[in-house]
C-alpha cells in the first residue's frame, strides 16, 4: 500500500470508528445501513452555456476534462436557469425557492439593495442542512448574495455611483465554515478574496489567474493536512464558484487562447443566431471575443481536471458526487444580446453533468431540470429528503437520478424582473419544443413571442401569430401554473 493510500484508509478508517463513538451527532453522518454520507463536491464557472462543451458537438471549444467526465456522469443538456442571472440562480440553487419567495429579484448591488434584494440570513439552505448534520463545508469564488453598504470596499468594482462588491459576515455564510470568498470581482488575473476569520477591511490579493488559484485552494482544502480546512473525519461539501468565462474576456492566461492558434472567428462561431457579417457592436463583440470566451472555459476545463484528479489521489472519488453546472449562460452578441437575462438558449441553458461512481449510471437524458431543483435533489441523494425545508418549491429528482425513474417536468419556467417592480417584466415558459415569452415592461405594449426549437432551434422565427392555440395552451396549462406555484405577483391578462 501506498503512503498516501495508506493515509486515506487510516483516515476512513478513524472517520468510521468516530462517528461511531461520538453518537448523537455522529450518527447523521450515516446514511441507511450505515454508509458513510457521500461528499459533494460543485464546481460552477460564471457565464458559461450549456452548448459550450466539445462533447455536445455544438461547438467547437476544447473540454478535454468534461468530455472525459460525460462519459462517466448523468449528462442533462437541457438544464436551464428560470432567471438567468448571477445572485437569483445563486438564491435559487442554495434555497430551493423561486425569486419571489426567496427575495432575491435582481442581482446584488447598491442599487438594488434598497429593495432588499439579497439572500436572508432566515433562509433555509441545502448548505444549513448539511452544517447541522455534521458536514464540514467550504466555499471558494464568487458569491454575490450580500448587498454593498456604505460605506464601500475599496475595491475596482465599487464606486460611488454603483458597487458590486461586498464582504460576507460569518452569520451570513449558511453553513459554510471554511470561506475563501468575494462578492462579486472581476480582475480575474488579481483576484481578492476574503478569508474564513477576515474582518470585512482585510482582502487577500493574489496575482493569479482566478480559476487557477481557486483549482489550488480546492486541492488544499481536499488534502487537509493537519486538519487545517476542514474537520477531519466529517463527510464534506464544496463549493467552487470561478468567475471566467464571465467578462472581461481578455483576461486569461495566454496558454489557453494558444490552443486554439490558427483558428478563426468563422471557424469558431457556429450559431446561426450570430450575424457574422454584420455591423453592429454586437456583431463585434461575436467576432472579437468569441475566442477568448472559449479559451477561457478550456482553463476553466483543466482547472476542474486538477480537482478531480487529487479526488482521485485521495481516493475519495467513489465517496463523493460531483456536480459541474453553471449560474447561466451568455449569448456574446447572438440575437444581439450582450450577455444574459433573456431567454434565449445561450442564456437559459447552461452544463449539468452529476457523477456518483455505483449509484448513478452514466446517461444522457433531456429532463427539463430547473434551478430551484438543485436543493431538494442534493439533499434527496445525500439521503436526507426528510430535511427538506419546509416550503421549498423546486422538486426532487433523485430518485430519476438513482433509478431513472420518477416524475419529468413538462416545462420549465423563464422570468426576468424589471428592478422594483415585481408584477412586471417577461415570463414564459421553456418546454421541450416550444420556448414561450410574453414581455410587459414599463411603458410598452405587451408583446408575445413563441418559438419552435425543433424546427427553428436558433429561435429565429416568432411564430406566435402563426399559432394561437399553442400560446392559449402554453399560458393557461405551463405558465399559470407556474405563476401561482412561485407566488408570482404577474398574472396573465
Amino acid at each position: 500500500m501506498s503512503p498516501l493510500s495508506r493515509r486515506a484508509f487510516l483516515s476512513r478508517t478513524v472517520s468510521a470508528c468516530g462517528a461511531m463513538a461520538v453518537g448523537g451527532v455522529g450518527t447523521d453522518w450515516l446514511g441507511q445501513a450505515g454508509r458513510r454520507r457521500p461528499n459533494l463536491l460543485m464546481v460552477m464557472p460564471d457565464q458559461m452555456r450549456g452548448m459550450a462543451m466539445g462533447f455536445l458537438g455544438e461547438e467547437p471549444v476544447l473540454t478535454p476534462t468534461l468530455d472525459r467526465l460525460a462519459g462517466e456522469s448523468l449528462v442533462l443538456p437541457q438544464a436551464a436557469v428560470n432567471y438567468p442571472i448571477c445572485s437569483p440562480m445563486r438564491a435559487m440553487m442554495l434555497t430551493g425557492l423561486y425569486p419571489h419567495a426567496n427575495g432575491v429579484l435582481e442581482n446584488c448591488n447598491s442599487t438594488s439593495a434598497r429593495f432588499g434584494y439579497q439572500l436572508r440570513t432566515s433562509a433555509r439552505t441545502w448548505s444549513d442542512v448539511l452544517k447541522d448534520r455534521g458536514y464540514s463545508l467550504g466555499y471558494i469564488g464568487k458569491w454575490h448574495l450580500d448587498s454593498p453598504h456604505r460605506p464601500y470596499v475599496d475595491t475596482s468594482n465599487n464606486t460611488e455611483a454603483q458597487a458590486w462588491n461586498e464582504w460576507t459576515p460569518p452569520d451570513r455564510r449558511h453553513g459554510f465554515d471554511f470561506w475563501h470568498a468575494y462578492g462579486t470581482y472581476d480582475q480575474h488575473m488579481h483576484p481578492e478574496y476574503w478569508t474564513t476569520d477576515a474582518p470585512r477591511d482585510q482582502r487577500t490579493k493574489v496575482e493569479q489567474w482566478g480559476p487557477e488559484h481557486e483549482a489550488d485552494v480546492a486541492i488544499q482544502f481536499l488534502n487537509n493536512d493537519g486538519g487545517a480546512f476542514r474537520k477531519r473525519g466529517q463527510p464534506f461539501a464544496l463549493v467552487v464558484s470561478m468567475n471566467p468565462p464571465h467578462m472581461p474576456y481578455g483576461q486569461l492566461p495566454q496558454r489557453y487562447v494558444d490552443r486554439y492558434a490558427g483558428k478563426t472567428a468563422r471557424d469558431l462561431i457556429t450559431r446561426a443566431s450570430v450575424n457574422f457579417d454584420g455591423t453592429t457592436a454586437m456583431d463585434q463583440l461575436a467576432r472579437n471575443q468569441t475566442k477568448n470566451y472559449f479559451a477561457a472555459i478550456t482553463g476553466v476545463d483543466e482547472q476542474f481536471g486538477r480537482i478531480l484528479k487529487a479526488l482521485d489521489d485521495l481516493e475519495l472519488r467513489d465517496d463523493t458526487i460531483v456536480v459541474f453546472t453553471s449560474d447561466h449562460g451568455n449569448c456574446l452578441g447572438a440575437h444581439q444580446q450582450v450577455s444574459k437575462n433573456v431567454a434565449w438558449e445561450e442564456s437559459m441553458r447552461v452544463p449539468f453533468l452529476i457523477r456518483w461512481p455505483g449509484r448513478i449510471a452514466p446517461r444522457r437524458d433531456e429532463l427539463l431540470l430547473s434551478t430551484p431543483d438543485l436543493a431538494p435533489t442534493f439533499l434527496g441523494l445525500m439521503g436526507l429528503s426528510g430535511d427538506v425545508p419546509e416550503g421549498v418549491q423546486g422538486v426532487s429528482h433523485a430518485p430519476f437520478f438513482l433509478s431513472g425513474r420518477g416524475g419529468r417536468p413538462s416545462s420549465q419556467l423563464y422570468m426576468n424582473v424589471p428592478l422594483g417592480q415585481p408584477s412586471l417584466g417577461r415570463r414564459g415558459v421553456r418546454t421541450e419544443r416550444y420556448t414561450l415569452v410574453v414581455s410587459r415592461q414599463p411603458g410598452t405594449a405587451e408583446r408575445i413571442e413563441l418559438y419552435d426549437r425543433v424546427s427553428d432551434p436558433s429561435q429565429l422565427q416568432d411564430i406566435s401569430g402563426r399559432q394561437p392555440e399553442m400560446v392559449r395552451r402554453l399560458m393557461t396549462g405551463e405558465l399559470a401554473p407556474w405563476l401561482a406555484r412561485t407566488q408570482d405577483p404577474w398574472r396573465i391578462s
